[in-house]
């Protein structure tokens, strides 16, 4: 064996042939890296903190703590020694149970053995037996030797191992071996490393007391937050860093964690650092540290400075107060729509929590109803003080700024008035004065108070005003002053905001007010020019409605339903509720009955209908009522409307919901969006509610709309209703649910729907006056088997002659001779381009009702296009020919492809189909 050059790495499949021994006369050395490990203590100790130097004599004066049986911080906490001797035969005589540990070898497998046979690989063998033989001439050796136990992770690891020669009790010669795990080793110098890193690089104020509680060791963080140099800090103690009483609380805190274990964070400092006079604060967090094998030695924590922190609480505190105001402003401003009132009720949250005195003045051509009330340009208008109120004198103050009566004089040299403005009395504020500015600029001022030389009346007891114009939507509608005399904390940036704040509160309160009463008046516009029309008719239904305004005396607002027919005699029945009243929400209506119309029309599924009607709710509050820019565009833009006016959102949310009735497959399709559930009365069956997914309502957006089918059997009754019907200030909505159903279920003297609807209204309470009342009422009826005719048709060429016979002997059966001819034709084409342009099998339907409903399904997703054919072209006349020879004709998607459809009126409707001759012409 030879020896491993000292710092190098050594691979295991080398080490035989690094091992090798040395002369008798060199002491030993090593061919493995050793890491460097601290003697006293697990934390390392700093380059710039050197570990004292004890002498021998004071070593020898301490035997006690030298001789004790564990000293502190020991090497041999971390890593395991083993150690086995060998015999002058060159086997194992003794063996450690730190060997049995390390090698995995017991001591039974072990003494007597070969340790070449016992725990060095085969083909390191033949090298290691001629090392033992030099160890047994008595040459030390010092190297790394590999060894197999089937005990550890990876069955085999290093050893490091110092072998010193020894003798006998009979002379003969013997070795004594120590080893050491290098895994052991190197995993604690990582240890060391990364202990070194965090101490050295944190960001937190890291620092180690001892046993005695005096410091070991602390980071530059600390330094810093404490606000000494690093090196000055050794050996210190609580003492020599806090006052007196702030010591003996930390100092007892240590002694507790030091005694316990038990951590303890944040706990609260308070002191100074050298050059600098001001109260700091820091945070303290304590735990102990043991040792490897489990023993304190010590307390180790952390420190942040937290001085930043506490003042931000203070700031916070600051700011939840003032937030506790504005929240019992919100929940006592506008209680009413009296201005008034609203008026009295800003004062009242004001004083005295937040001032002294106050007062509200209002202009004048706002409370007697002008649009724009005159002066408002320069905030030389008219205004009446309709509110006082204080809590350091019984009557109205000045406030320290002149004013002009409304006859415009004045009792000082500038035209000012002298005494205090009386609640009620209407004046004007000249055109340089500080609340002239703040109504002309709308943004708020602070008026310091007058010296005491001057009259009490002119504000002499007052420490500061704040001027508030009270703004709402853009819009100036009057002014708050608020005071505080002397001896208060004048008004600083936080309380202008929250006085703007306030003001504003109550300023929106009072332009709904003003609102309100514009939009009571513009409602009587409308009249009935949009109430919903009589009652409509349908294929397969029965129907009746019913529609009662809130308002008697405008019949106007936000509800509606309505009654639309679909392509194949089905039929849409819709029902909806604009949030809101007057005018706004019977615009609104208008514009979503026509939306849904339109959308109807285009055979969308109900909830695809439901959808589209969200973005149009959505864009209804933009300018121009335009979606432009998407949603979040039209939603950014709806604070204003196009005319300036104020906030529109709230009039443009609705609920609405909306089924599809087939009277061939007696199936109803319903989506809901936030409305009330529609109820059903199966013959013989109690009324209930169906279970439909309630949805959001309209234009709030966001949510996809879920819809249901139902199948519903000839009679039974199906209403739909707005809330307006079973909700109202008396009764809950679950009452008023429950009222309905039982409205519903009709004595047998109750036959027509018309007495029907009657009977509902009558039985509940439909004259409270809070809300429009819409209720339409559908039976259904259903198309019998013999209106319906239906076919499949495979995929061929002779399926077009086919549907021509079949169309004709249904129509024949039917009576409809009339139209064998145009139907055959119709048929004929729809089939071909099927045919052509489709997929998969094809389905002939033909429907008899009011009028006759051809149908042509087939799997293909194309929608056909109708375009017009040259002189020249043999083909492209099929769909312009539909077009000319039907009463109308489209096509619509399906689950599973697409349908095709024209309609017919019949012989002895009151329309009568085109002419089938001039039709064809007409293409040429």
């Amino acid at each position: 064996m030879s020896e491993k050059p000292a710092g190098a790495d050594m691979p295991e499949e080398a080490v035989g042939s690094q091992m090798s021994p040395k002369s008798r006369t060199s002491s030993s050395s090593r061919s493995s890296i050793t890491p460097a490990l601290p003697s006293s203590s697990l934390v390392p100790t700093s380059p710039s903190l050197p570990v004292p130097y004890r002498s021998p004599e004071s070593s020898l004066s301490s035997a006690p703590s030298v001789w004790q049986s564990s000293p502190p911080g020991s090497i041999y906490d971390y890593i395991r020694v083993a150690s086995f001797s060998l015999g002058p035969d060159g086997r194992i005589a003794q063996w450690s149970r730190r060997a049995t540990e390390l090698l995995g070898l017991s001591h039974e497998e072990a003494i007597g053995k070969d340790p070449v046979e016992a725990f060095v690989p085969p083909e390191l063998r033949e090298a290691s037996r001629r090392t033992v033989a030099d160890i047994l001439d008595g040459r030390e050796w010092t190297g790394l030797v590999p060894y197999h136990n089937p005990q550890a992770p990876q069955a085999h690891g290093i050893a490091e191992v110092y072998v010193m020669p020894a003798e006998t009790e009979h002379g003969e010669r013997s070795a004594l071996c120590i080893a050491v795990d290098v895994t052991a080793l190197r995993g604690l110098e990582t240890d060391l490393a990364a202990s070194q890193a965090v101490f050295g690089q944190s960001p937190l104020g890291f620092f180690l007391f001892g046993t005695d509680l005096r410091m070991l060791r602390v980071n530059e963080r600390f330094a810093t937050v404490f606000g000494r140099p690093a090196e000055t800090y050794r050996g210190a103690s609580a003492y020599d860093l806090l006052p007196r009483g702030e010591a003996d609380r930390l100092a007892a805190a240590l002694r507790q964690v030091l005694d316990s274990g038990q951590s303890l964070t944040d706990m609260p400092i308070v002191g100074t650092v050298p050059g600098n006079p001001e109260r700091r604060r820091w945070s303290i967090s304590l735990y102990r540290l043991h040792s490897g094998s489990g023993r304190p030695i010590g307390v180790a924590g952390l420190a942040t400075d937290v001085t930043g922190r506490r003042r931000a609480e203070q700031e916070a505190a600051g700011v939840r107060r003032n937030l506790a105001l504005l929240n019992e402003a919100g929940a006592r401003i506008g209680t009413s729509l009296d201005l008034e009132t609203t008026a009295r009720e800003l004062l009242d949250v004001a004083v005295p929590q937040f001032c002294d005195l106050a007062s509200v003045d209002l202009y004048q051509g706002l409370l007697v109803g002008d649009e724009t009330p005159p002066g408002l340009a320069d905030g030389s208008a008219e205004l009446r003080r309709v509110a006082f109120a204080s809590a350091v004198s019984a009557g109205p103050v000045g406030f320290g700024d002149s004013y002009l009566s409304s006859g415009g004089a004045g009792g000082d040299g500038a035209g000012g008035a002298t005494k205090p403005v009386q609640v009620g009395e209407v004046h004007r504020y000249p055109f340089n004065s500080p609340s002239a500015v703040a109504l002309r600029t709308a943004r708020a001022r602070v008026v310091p108070g007058r010296d005491g030389g001057e009259s009490l009346e002119m504000g002499t007891m007052l420490q500061s005003t704040l001027v508030v114009p009270m703004v709402a939507r853009d819009t100036v509608v009057g002014l708050a002053q608020f005071s505080r005399t002397k001896g208060s904390e004048p008004f600083g940036e936080r309380d202008t905001a929250l006085a703007v704040e306030l003001a504003a509160r109550a300023a929106v309160s009072i332009d709904n007010a003003r609102l309100y009463r514009r939009e009571h008046e513009r409602a009587l516009i409308l009249q009935r020019s949009l109430l919903p029309p009589g009652d409509p008719e349908a294929a397969g239904l029965d129907i009746a409605c019913r529609y009662l305004p809130g308002n008697a005396a405008t019949e106007v607002g936000g509800d509606w339903f309505d009654v639309i027919e679909l392509p194949g005699h089905r039929t849409a029945l819709v029902v909806g509720d604009v949030m809101g009243r007057g005018l706004r929400a019977a615009v609104a209506m208008g514009e979503l009955r026509t939306a849904v119309r339109t959308l109807a029309l285009l055979d969308l599924e109900p909830a695809e209908v439901l959808s589209a009607l969200d973005e149009i709710a959505s864009g209804l509050g933009a300018p121009g009522g335009s979606n432009s820019g998407g949603r979040a565009g039209s939603r950014a833009r709806r604070g204003k409307a196009a005319d300036g006016s104020s906030d529109l959102a709230e009039v443009y949310l609705a609920t609405c919901v909306y089924a599809v009735y087939d009277p061939v497959t007696r199936r109803c399709t319903f989506a809901n969006a936030g409305h009330p559930p529609p109820v059903l009365v199966e013959p013989g069956e109690s009324a209930l509610l169906m279970e439909v997914p309630p949805g959001m309502p309209l234009g709030v957006g966001g949510e996809p709309f879920e819809e249901i089918e139902v199948e519903l059997p000839d009679g039974a009754l199906l209403a739909l209703y707005t809330d307006g019907l079973v909700e109202s200030r008396d009764h809950t909505l679950d009452e008023g649910l429950q009222a309905l159903r039982a409205s519903l279920n009709t004595p047998d003297s109750v036959v027509s729907l018309e007495d029907v609807c009657d009977h509902v209204l009558s039985t509940l309470d439909t004259h409270h006056g809070e809300d429009d009342i819409a209720l339409l009422m559908a039976r259904m009826q259903g198309l019998s088997a013999a209106s319906v005719g239906d076919w499949q048709l495979p995929s061929e060429p002779k399926s077009v002659g086919r549907a021509r016979e079949l169309a004709r002997q249904q129509l024949e059966s039917w009576g409809m001779d009339e139209l064998v001819d145009t139907t055959e034709l119709l048929v004929s084409e729809l089939v071909t381009n099927a045919l052509r342009y489709g997929e998969g099998e094809i389905r002939l339907r033909l429907l008899l009702d009011r009028t006759l409903v051809c149908e042509v399904w087939d799997s293909g997703l194309v929608q056909p296009r109708r375009r017009r054919a040259r002189d020249t072209d043999e083909g492209g006349r099929g769909l312009q020919l539909v077009g000319l020879l039907s009463a109308g004709w489209g096509s619509r998607r399906t689950p599973h492809g697409k349908t095709v459809w024209f309609e017919l009126a019949l012989p002895n409707g009151q329309s009568s189909g085109p002419d089938s001759v001039e039709a064809l012409l007409s293409m040429w």
